[in-house]
């Protein structure tokens, strides 16, 4: 369906890719997978056409649509949330239109036996057959299950786009691209803005209606749970393997101890030669061996082994003072904006509970986190125990940073201890590898970096209440591997708002479900909680049937 041959990419002296070619087929479902900076959105942007390539092309049939949710997009004001979305079936309406303005041309034109006249009729035929192949009786149906699925509520709809935050912007615009029924969907990170029901809608609508789709996706349950191929980008070319994520990470564990084991066998045998070489370079009788080694040499290809694997590294939480038994206690407490929140949430959080915030976006999980911390006025009361120490991590932490420090000194100043020693270790984990990436000053980074290392820079001062709101948002798979290894390994009390399902497996302990205007508390994992709901709403749907 598209090819890609001889595909390469370089800017300001650098080659980000090179000499790649795959095909994407009918009904394939691939994961785009590499290290942050590897090519992966660089690669989708070219697939969807909104850049060019530096040599190579890509390929496709004319008809095919192609759809692609970018990272970040601009949305336009002007219309409602319904009618925004259904700006998906905009091209029928025209198609529509036009079959009407031929049709009216050919009504009052005479010349029934010219070129001109049959080669209308042919265009109002093959037009008209695509159009009424497509079943448009049901679009108002659909948009209308594609939005509540994403985690709109009906009273969105006819709300104008403008009052909705760049999040809800992006479902919108992920809706109109579902709706528009592509050949091939290309979506980066779409799950960054979405809870964990949309998530769920989202792998079902793909799994069961989607035709190609490629995505880039830090959330591994979502990668796994949609794709059937895997394609990884890593030092300028790509490996493309026919499997899922989980299956790839052990073919890829596997290729990478065969390129180590090739690698060293090949750096022996290199050093046996240049030692022949320098042993008998003055020797007559050995002179034409000695040139034909130096030959061999010159002409041999370096095994390169693929870039390591930091995940195996372990990010070491500086002891957390000890802080009393119930470091938070709510009672009756409540929050109204424009509308009712939740009301008389009361809990105790015990001193080293790790607790997960879930439930749709809207129904008060970082309102209560700003309530703990005392940002904004609620009802009711919240208590904090004896001697908390209370780090918190939200996404304008990144604006506190100091701008005129570099990335090493940002985390140097904070570092205490035996991880003195490993900073550089951790700055890679944290994706800032290299003398160049530690040395900018964090006026330059972007927001993604900013975020990252506000985060890493919270996670080494010594607290004892860690209060995390969605901190996976800007980490590859590695990354969150490591922060994940860390708050398991952490003894203080850890509150983590967050929608991906994978980095709250094995990390959570309780879960407190926010939704319909309460706070529940339940006393078992993230997986547990999500197979307990599904019972309950078959039970709720049943009553309501009944």
């Amino acid at each position: 369906m598209i090819s890609v041959d001889g595909l390469a990419v370089e800017f300001g002296g650098t080659t980000l890719f090179k000499d790649i070619s795959f095909q994407i087929n009918e009904k394939d479902r691939i994961a785009l997978m590499g290290k942050n900076g590897a090519g992966k959105s660089t690669l989708l942007k070219i697939l969807a056409g909104v850049r060019q390539p530096t040599r190579g092309r890509v390929s496709a049939p004319k008809d095919c649509v192609i759809a692609y949710l970018p990272q970040h997009l601009m949305t336009e004001d002007g219309r409602t949330v319904f009618e925004e979305t259904s700006q998906a079936f905009a091209h029928l309406h025209e198609a529509e239109a036009e079959i009407e303005r031929m049709n009216n041309e050919l009504a009052t034109r005479t010349d029934y036996e010219s070129d001109e006249y049959m080669a209308l009729i042919e265009q109002v035929a093959v037009l008209s057959e695509k159009f009424y192949a497509i079943d448009m009786t049901h679009f108002e149906e659909d948009v209308e299950k594609t939005l509540l699925g994403l985690g709109f509520e009906r009273t969105d709809f006819d709300k104008p786009t403008s009052e909705f935050s760049g999040g809800w912007r992006m479902r919108i615009e992920l809706a109109k691209l579902l709706l528009k029924d592509p050949d091939v969907l290309l979506l980066d990170e779409p799950t960054n803005h979405l809870d964990i029901e949309s998530i769920q809608w989202l792998e079902e609508f793909i799994k069961t209606s989607a035709k190609a789709v490629v995505v880039i996706s830090h959330d591994r349950k979502f990668v796994d749970s949609i794709t059937t191929r895997t394609i990884e980008v890593t030092m300028g070319r790509i490996y493309d393997y026919k499997a899922s994520y989980s299956h790839y990470l052990e073919l890829r564990k596997e290729r990478r101890e065969q390129q180590q084991k090739q690698y060293e066998e090949q750096q022996k045998m290199i050093q046996e030669t240049k030692d022949f070489i320098e042993r008998f370079k003055g020797t007559y009788s050995k002179t034409l061996q000695v040139q034909s080694r130096v030959k061999m040499l010159e002409k041999l290809e370096i095994i390169e082994v693929d870039e390591e694997d930091t995940s195996r590294l372990r990010l070491k939480f500086p002891p957390s003072p000890r802080s009393g038994n119930y470091p938070v206690i709510a009672d009756g407490v409540g929050k109204s904006y424009d509308r009712l929140i939740y009301k008389d949430a009361t809990f105790m959080v015990e001193r080293g509970d790790k607790i997960a915030f879930v439930g749709r976006n809207g129904e008060g999980k970082s309102t209560m986190v700003k309530s703990i911390m005392g940002e904004i006025p609620y009802d009711g009361t919240i208590t904090l125990g004896h001697n908390v120490q209370i780090g918190y991590f939200a996404q304008n932490q990144a604006a506190l940073l100091d701008d005129e420090l570099t990335v090493f000194q940002t985390i140097d100043d904070v570092a205490k201890g035996e991880v003195r020693n490993k900073i550089r270790d951790l700055l890679g984990a944290f994706m800032f590898g290299g003398p160049e990436e530690s040395m900018k000053k964090v006026k330059v980074l972007s927001g993604g970096e900013r975020t990252r290392l506000a985060l890493l820079k919270l996670l080494l001062e010594p607290v004892n209440l860690l209060i995390l709101d969605e901190p996976t948002n800007h980490l590859d798979l590695k990354t969150k591997d490591v922060l994940k290894q860390a708050l398991q390994d952490y003894d203080g009390t850890l509150i983590l708002v967050s929608h991906d399902r994978d980095f709250l497996d094995g990390l959570a302990t309780k879960v407190y479900e926010f939704g319909h205007q309460r706070v529940r508390e339940h006393l078992c994992g993230v997986y547990e909680f999500l197979e307990t709901k599904k019972m309950e709403n078959l039970q709720e749907l049943e009553r309501k049937n009944a």
